[in-house]
């Protein structure tokens, strides 16, 4: 990090004044019961995502003889749209090297914003080396989505954001994926106020700054998996690996049913469209992963470009996980009136019976019995341990 200097930061929020979006904070809210939690919305930031400050003023900086080659990038999707809005805006060529799994919304959004793509078989790190390639054989010039200083230093730039609206803040709460984001804000809120604590989260299908900064050295994990794709990095960077030994306080990582309740969260609360890499910092102060009762807190909403054909298996997950949706395994005496009788006590504990699905042919019931499967709307953990009680209590038994 000593190529990055604080006035880095506070130039690129006089480059970024009239680029990009500055959204206010949102709170205080009730996401976490001990903690007045607040929202940094980057998720309403003009191509729905942070990556914009950093791309942009990555390229508002190349030379002229740099922007003649036009620029080439790799991304899981958001880097993409900054790269292809600042190369538009400055009126030069960007190729974008894409993951093939990459949501259809940001492939789209990414072309319609005048980049060309090429899709790459595999996930981010597969992309990068493809980009790489084309860089090194075509001469363009290459924006790195996180590991370079002058990216980091557009991110920063929201770090000056929260010290300027919030200057009692206590803690801060970074997404991290290949740690840009978080090195930006981490090094900017640092230097400028180091009582304050910043926390990063991962997924915990991609935990790679989590185990890099646990084991003292990078680390490169073998393959990733998780519904956040915009943190779905195997690697982090060199530049990235060291702030976040040097100025970030904690890292901590989020499961998928928590991400999604997180977002299910943020929807019908807050009104807000996450994706799941913008949840994760929701989803570490919804859950308690942090030190943070009675602390003012600011959490980085960094994205919002879910796609929309897995939003609905998100918020199904995330009803599941918050005790919204139940789904119960009863082994029944397979005679007249049992039906009747467990959907009598679901309903008399309030419970909205969503599907029923009776089968005979399991192995784990007797010869006389059958299995029973019930989906049931319900209001909370309490509420499914109270129908589950209820059914004992009358002499179901259930299996799981």
């Amino acid at each position: 990090m000593e190529e990055l200097k604080i006035s880095d930061v506070y130039r690129a929020q006089q480059v970024l004044a009239d680029v990009a979006r500055h959204p206010r904070l949102i709170g205080p809210t009730q996401l976490a019961p001990d903690a007045e939690v607040y929202l940094k919305p980057e998720n309403l930031q003009y191509t729905g995502s942070f990556k914009l400050r950093g791309a942009y003023f990555k390229i508002s900086q190349l030379t002229p003889e740099e922007k003649s080659r036009g620029v080439i990038a790799c991304s899981a999707g958001n880097h993409a749209q900054g790269v292809a809005l600042g190369a538009a805006r400055n009126g030069i060529k960007a190729l974008i090297c894409l993951p093939s799994g990459a949501p259809l919304s940001k492939v789209e959004a990414t072309k319609a914003l005048g980049a060309e793509v090429c899709l790459v078989d595999g996930v981010y790190d597969d992309a990068y080396n493809k980009a790489l390639e084309l860089r090194d054989k075509e001469g363009y010039t290459f924006v790195h989505p996180f590991d370079d200083p002058l990216v980091i230093a557009g991110q920063g730039t929201i770090g000056l954001e929260i010290l300027e609206e919030m200057p009692d803040v206590e803690a801060i709460i970074v997404p991290i994926g290949g740690g840009g984001l978080i090195a930006g804000v981490a090094y900017t809120v640092k230097t400028l106020r180091p009582d304050i604590k910043v926390y990063g989260v991962q997924a915990a299908g991609a935990p790679s700054m989590f185990m890099s900064i646990a084991d003292g050295e990078r680390k490169r994990l073998d393959a990733v998996s998780t519904i956040a794709d915009g943190i779905a990095v195997k690697e982090p960077g060199t530049l990235t690996f060291k702030a976040c030994k040097e100025y970030v306080d904690e890292i901590v990582t989020v499961s998928e049913d928590e991400i999604a309740a997180a977002i299910l969260t943020l929807i019908e609360k807050q009104k807000l469209v996450a994706e799941g890499a913008g949840a994760v910092a929701v989803a570490a102060a919804m859950f308690g992963k942090l030190p943070i009762k009675g602390k003012k807190v600011v959490c980085l909403v960094s994205g919002g470009n879910i796609d929309v054909t897995i939003l609905n298996r998100v918020i199904t997950r995330g009803l599941t996980k918050s005790g919204r949706i139940c789904r119960i395994t009863l082994d029944l005496n397979d005679k007249p009136g049992q039906l009747s009788g467990v959907c009598d006590v679901i309903g008399k504990h309030g419970g909205n019976i969503l599907s029923v699905n009776h089968g005979r042919t399991s192995n784990k019931s007797g010869i006389n019995n059958c299995e029973l499967q019930v989906e049931l709307e319900t209001r909370n953990p309490e509420h499914v341990n109270e129908i589950h009680s209820a059914l004992e209590a009358a002499g179901y038994i259930i299996i799981r």
